[in-house]
Formats: C-alpha cells, structure tokens, sequence
C-alpha cells in the first residue's frame, strides 16, 4: 500500500461532536490535509461520524491514540480512514493494513520504526518528536527503506514546522499548538492558516 504524501494533520484532542464539524471544516479549508479524532477525547466515534458525513470524500478523517485491533475496527466503522497510535504494536498495524486503512504507528526508536515496517505500515510516527529532533530523524531516514514517511508529532508548531519540513518529514502531526478545548473555529481557522503557509513556504524551498 502506497499512502499520500501526509502532510499536515490536525489533532483535535478533546472537540466534542457538537463543535468536531465546524472545527473539522475551518482546519480543512485552511489548507489541512486531515483530521485526527483521538480516543481520549468526548465520544471520539460520534465525532469521527459526523465530520465524515459532513466534510468531502476526499477529505482525510482519523481516529487518534489507537491502541488495540478493536479500536481499528470501531474507527473504520466510523469512516476513518487513517489510524494513529502512541506506540507500535504490529498486530494494530496488521489490522488497520488488512482493512485498507493509513497506518500510523508512534515510534521513539529505529527499532520500533522497523517493528512497524515489517508490519506493513509505510509512515511511522516520530512521538514524541521533541525526543527524536530533527537530526535523529535524518538519522533514522539513512537507514529505513527509501519512501518511508516520516510525520513528527509531539510539540510541532509553528516555530518549528519549517525545520521539520526543511530535513524532509512528509508530514506533522499538530495538537495543542492548533486546537485546544474551547478554542472557536476561528480562532482555530487562523492558526491553521499560519501553519499550512510555514509549511508549504519550506517545502517550496526545497
């Protein structure tokens, strides 16, 4: 299986499905590539529902802190098309692969990175990126299998997504620095299009 490139994903911990649609919406049409509802949020399914029914079908929906086989099940039941974990496990990799989905397994370590590979994930996680640093994951490029996507998440905002972007991830996870609980869909709007333009100004550059 062969993932788009990532790009920018919008971790919206903590929307409830009332607010997830409108939130959803204003991070998409400020040029976000997806959307990832975490499990650790309020009725994570019912959100992932009806952003799905709400926003385009070519529009990337998530389920977020994905932790065991049934939680893929449940995710995809509810139109998610891409599956985010904390930490690698190969038989939750197995599962989201054998149902179609985007794997994205957290990994802090090369040999969690190639856990997740030997899987059949083609992006890993780097979480926390703070712990992995942009040379580490020049690091871990040298050595996975050319095409491997790497999308850190973890404490990614916009004083660093050019960094990021400039050594060659395929993508970021970003959370607290774009959406926190409360925050209006405009406010939320105008970081995101803060975001995208540092993101796509240092992969222009390239």
């Amino acid at each position: 299986m062969t993932y788009p490139d990532t790009g920018l994903v919008a971790i919206l911990r903590g929307v409830t499905p009332d607010e997830a649609v409108e939130i959803a919406a204003a991070v998409l049409d400020a040029g976000f590539d997806a959307v990832e509802v975490p499990y650790n949020s309020p009725d994570p399914l019912e959100s992932i529902r009806r952003i799905r029914a709400a926003v385009p079908a070519a529009s990337r929906v998530g389920a977020g802190t994905v932790l065991t086989p049934d939680d893929v099940r449940r995710a995809a039941d509810a139109g998610a098309s891409l599956i985010v974990s904390p930490n690698t496990r190969a038989d939750v990799v197995a599962e989201t692969v054998r149902l179609g989905l985007e794997s994205y397994p957290g990994a802090a370590t090369p040999t969690e990175a190639f856990v997740a590979l030997d899987a059949g994930a083609r992006a890993v996680k780097l979480f926390p990126s703070t712990a992995v640093g942009v040379d580490g994951m020049r690091a871990w490029a040298s050595v996975l299998p050319g095409g491997t996507g790497l999308v850190p998440v973890g404490g990614v905002d916009a004083g660093n997504l050019a960094d990021w972007a400039r050594a060659g991830a395929a993508g970021a996870g970003i959370g607290t620095s774009l959406y926190r609980p409360g925050d209006t869909a405009s406010t939320v709007a105008g970081r995101a299009a803060a975001l995208v333009a540092a993101w796509h100004t240092a992969r222009a550059a390239l």
